[in-house]
């Protein structure tokens, strides 16, 4: 059988850049390796097939002359018509020239490679917590304490992990990398397997004299309480993500977040709708046939007594909707607020005297027109 285009073994077309190339033959390697696929007995010659084009793919000098004359520029055995495959032929494959890092094509799936290097750079935990505030709280901002367990930098050996006076020693096994490496010889050619140094645990250094703090780990967990800036319009149940507050970053690895829940109690007259406040407002039947001019509760900061004026026209309805532009919640981290929004309740009179009683038949035989619609509207 003639040998298949490179191009083609790979998934890629031809131009494709060298880092199409690598992530090409790292996922097919991944998932073709003979001791991932151990019951499929062609995942051997496919692994090798797909070892063989990232070779002279990923040199430019072999690619060079594969893309101008074919497999017959890169390996001088190739004969199209001589039926072996043409891998007995194939400079440096069949001959264990052929190199790969096991560790890294198997990170994913049993933990090794690069990728999981202990001594790479790592981000700190993000550490969680929650506040309560007032309503006005919310609408205009705060201060307010919330309480953390976080991981720190150890005070005591300022995160070397050495007591006082003494300092940690470089590992002289993998030279302060935290990683080996270790080769073998087999039929798919030369294996480098990366993994974590035996004898420093893949920190880098040994430490002879442990903190008596940390114990060694150059960090320590505390519990602490902070202040934090709450934005004018937080609504309940929002939470705030503060870069940088929560757990120390591992070797050198930048600091987690701090992400605080928000609960905002609820107000004994307003309800709120993001930056909408609606407030109930009930009136006597007097006031909405005469018309008046009342004062209702707004919100202010500082002033829990806030009021504003509001002018209820005549004939108004029970339902009638009346807005305060302006005076409802701030867009959140902005002056910008929205608006008040007052529904009127018209109160029946109740337990009426017989003099009022009279005085309101009175009333309904003064408006006999008005009186008329409103049976008409009941039918």
């Amino acid at each position: 059988m003639n040998k298949r285009d490179y191009y083609e073994v790979l998934g890629l077309k031809k131009g494709a850049s060298d880092d199409e190339i690598k992530k090409a033959y790292r996922k097919l390697a991944k998932t073709h390796h003979p001791d991932v696929n151990k019951d499929d007995k062609t995942a051997e010659t496919r692994f090798k097939e797909i070892g063989e084009a990232y070779e002279v793919l990923s040199d430019r000098d072999k690619r060079s002359r594969y893309d101008a004359y074919g497999h017959a520029g890169v390996d001088q055995s190739y004969s199209a018509t001589s039926g072996d495959g043409g891998f007995g032929g194939f400079g440096g494959f069949g001959g264990g020239g052929f190199e790969f890092d096991l560790g890294d094509i198997l990170g994913d799936l049993w933990g090794g490679g690069r990728r999981n290097n202990p001594n790479a750079p790592r981000q700190g935990e993000s550490v969680r917590s929650s506040v309560t505030i007032e309503f006005a709280e919310a609408a205009f901002g705060c201060t307010k304490d919330v309480h953390v367990s976080r991981v720190e930098v150890c005070s005591d050996c300022k995160g070397t992990g050495s007591a006082p006076g003494t300092t940690p020693e470089v590992c002289p096994q993998c030279k302060g990398s935290g990683t080996v490496q270790t080769r073998q010889r087999t039929i798919l050619g030369e294996t480098v397997m990366t993994s974590a140094c035996s004898k420093c645990g893949g920190s880098g250094k040994i430490i002879h004299s442990p903190c008596p703090t940390c114990k060694g780990k150059s960090n320590v967990r505390r519990n602490r309480t902070m202040p934090i800036d709450i934005p004018a319009g937080i609504d309940d149940g929002q939470t705030m993500s503060l870069r940088g507050k929560g757990g120390h970053g591992i070797n050198g690895g930048p600091d987690g977040d701090l992400l605080v829940s928000v609960r905002v109690k609820p107000h004994e007259h307003f309800r709120r709708d993001g930056t909408t406040l609606y407030y109930k407002l009930t009136i006597s039947f007097a006031q909405a046939a005469l018309g008046d001019e009342l004062e209702v509760p707004i919100l202010a900061e500082g002033d829990a007594n806030a009021r504003a004026k509001l002018k209820i026209p005549e004939g108004t309805q029970t339902g009638s909707i009346f807005r305060l532009q302006g005076k409802g919640v701030p867009h959140l981290r902005s002056s910008v607020r929205g608006d008040e929004m007052v529904t009127v309740t018209v109160e029946t009179p109740v337990n009426l005297t017989a003099e009022q009683k009279e005085l309101l038949r009175k009333l309904e035989e003064l408006t006999p027109e008005d009186r008329g619609k409103k049976r008409k509207k009941a039918r």
